[in-house]
């Protein structure tokens, strides 16, 4: 019972320092710079249009959801809860530990906190999979939330590894265009292969908002622009065939 009380307000304490920590990284701003202006200095070829980071408010929403499912007392104790309990902690001190280092400039120790953050939601992700017979909550509250915090942080992932690539000279020479056409389809790729025996079509929907939101950046660069934009209509045809699939399996 001690340990159920302690998890609950430990997600509740982390989760209210990363809205905090972000807070802060635009109203001071921390290092100096906001964090669209640090996105603007080291742009890339996969960049997204600025409007695409409000995502992160529903993100925010939805874990705030989270977190009050598992106060109740009829939830606290399940299984789904528990699992994750942990591995949403570390997901926090991932999240805070990046926006220090992306904020102070520190690009490359600031990859290393982005694959800490995106390795423990894919713990979070498989874990919430795995739960038998979800209830409406846990569709709703814990599967939701996470898919699409995970898709979010796979694309910011691929972001953050181009600005290493564009900006610290190790792109082995490639263009930035070839570049960035590699990394969105490792992208289709990884949502795919993420995705498929999960039946999950909330994670490439999340991976279609970004890319179209990097055609828009990119509608400059026709070709690139337009190789975006399918990929982005490639992973929007995979997410209605997966729900396709998942009436199929009902009936």
């Amino acid at each position: 019972m001690f340990r159920y009380h302690i998890y609950r307000w430990c997600n509740l304490l982390f989760y209210c320092a990363v809205l905090v920590v972000n807070y802060l990284a635009m109203s001071i701003p921390l290092g100096g710079m906001t964090t669209g202006q640090l996105s603007d200095k080291y742009h890339t070829s996969i960049t997204p249009a600025g409007y695409a980071f409000m995502i992160w408010m529903v993100i925010y929403i939805l874990l705030a959801g989270y977190i009050i499912y598992q106060f109740r007392k009829d939830t606290s104790k399940q299984d789904s809860v528990q699992a994750i309990s942990f591995w949403f902690i570390l997901t926090c001190v991932c999240n805070m530990a990046w926006v220090f280092l992306w904020q102070y400039q520190y690009i490359g120790l600031s990859f290393v906190s982005m694959i800490a953050l995106l390795v423990s939601l894919a713990i979070i992700y498989t874990k919430t999979r795995y739960i038998p017979a979800p209830t409406s909550g846990e569709t709703w509250l814990i599967r939701l939330p996470f898919s699409i915090y995970l898709g979010w942080i796979c694309v910011a992932t691929l972001v953050n590894l181009a600005v290493i690539l564009f900006h610290t000279n190790h792109g082995m020479n490639l263009e930035p265009k070839t570049i960035g056409i590699i990394l969105l389809c490792l992208g289709v790729v990884a949502a795919i292969m993420i995705t498929l025996r999960a039946r999950d079509a909330i994670l490439p929907l999340v991976f279609v908002w970004a890319y179209i939101a990097i055609a828009i950046e990119q509608r400059n660069i026709s070709s690139f622009s337009f190789m975006a934009s399918n990929l982005a209509f490639i992973l929007l045809l995979y997410a209605f065939w997966i729900v396709l699939m998942r009436a199929r399996e009902r009936d």
